[in-house]
């Protein structure tokens, strides 16, 4: 009888599983799959009218082609400014999400509260705050100068420096939030254990701590530095040049302004392919093994 019910368990809720999987892969066939395809339709196809952007389907590959070829060095600094902004995330973020994970305490609530209140204001005006504290009359270039620390002709404003420091602000609460996730699952007594093996607090954290939180830098680094590789806000905002031009911005160009349909969906498809492959090179050499973000 036990054997009998035991079979007749998984028969009866042999499709339960595919229900529940259901609403998930009917959102990604038609809000994920679908676009892919017509966005690969039209990375193939040839523009006929460069006034109303008109295309006619011709198997066009060469506009991949234009993609690697014109905007390489677009491809390039988006990549270049993502992992710079990324590696100063982690810099920043972990020491915070560390300090909040041990010793936030009844204040953790508050503190993570204060990580997450920049997304209660746009993207954009946040981005336009940024441009008015860079500016050349604004408070940081102010007060460098009335400290003699920069010269009185330096600027911060249509810079790397200051694309970068935008995506790094914009984009550091997607690197705390995981990695505190993480810290805050890892035992304390661990590292009591630790010190009672003679081990320093430096050698505690580099062999207990730092290996416990891998999963939090994994999921950190990735939500932070996909975004930032395709951001044109920070870059249009505040940059404004040839100079900081980033892909995503070459896209949005191609896209309302060229109306260049073929070659802005060519390069899309040439920044998630490069993405992808980066994306998979780096989960097999951090490895995925304990993420729960």
């Amino acid at each position: 009888m036990a054997g009998e019910a035991t079979d007749r368990g998984p028969k009866s809720g042999g499709l339960a599983p595919y229900g529940l999987l259901s609403p998930g892969l009917i959102w990604l066939i038609l809000f994920f799959l679908v676009p892919m395809f017509f966005l690969g339709r039209t990375a193939l196809s040839r523009r006929v009218n460069r006034f109303t952007g008109e295309m006619d389907f011709s198997w066009e590959w060469s506009n991949f082609d234009t993609a690697f070829r014109e905007y390489g060095t677009q491809f390039t600094r988006s990549f270049v400014y993502a992992a710079t902004a990324t590696v100063l995330c982690l810099l920043i973020g972990y020491p915070l999400a560390f300090f909040i994970a041990r010793y936030g305490g009844a204040w953790r609530n508050r503190l993570l509260g204060l990580v997450i209140l920049p997304f209660f204001t746009s993207y954009l005006i946040r981005t336009l705050a940024w441009q008015n504290i860079l500016a050349d009359d604004g408070p940081v270039l102010s007060t460098l100068q009335a400290l003699h620390l920069i010269p009185g002709d330096y600027r911060l404003l249509n810079t790397s420096v200051a694309v970068i420091g935008g995506l790094t602000y914009n984009f550091l609460p997607f690197m705390i939030l995981p990695l505190y996730v993480s810290l805050e699952k890892i035992d304390l007594r661990l590292l009591d254990a630790a010190g009672d093996l003679y081990a320093s607090p430096r050698e505690a954290f580099r062999r207990v701590v730092l290996p416990l939180s891998m999963p939090g830098v994994f999921a950190g680094t990735l939500l932070t530095f996909i975004p930032a590789a395709g951001d044109f806000v920070n870059s249009a905002i505040l940059g404004g040049n040839s100079r900081t031009t980033l892909i995503g911005n070459v896209v949005q160009d191609q896209f309302l302004v060229q109306l260049n349909y073929p070659v802005a969906a060519a390069i899309a498809f040439v920044l998630m392919a490069i993405i992808t492959a980066a994306v998979t090179v780096y989960a097999m050499f951090l490895g995925t093994e304990g993420l729960t973000v």
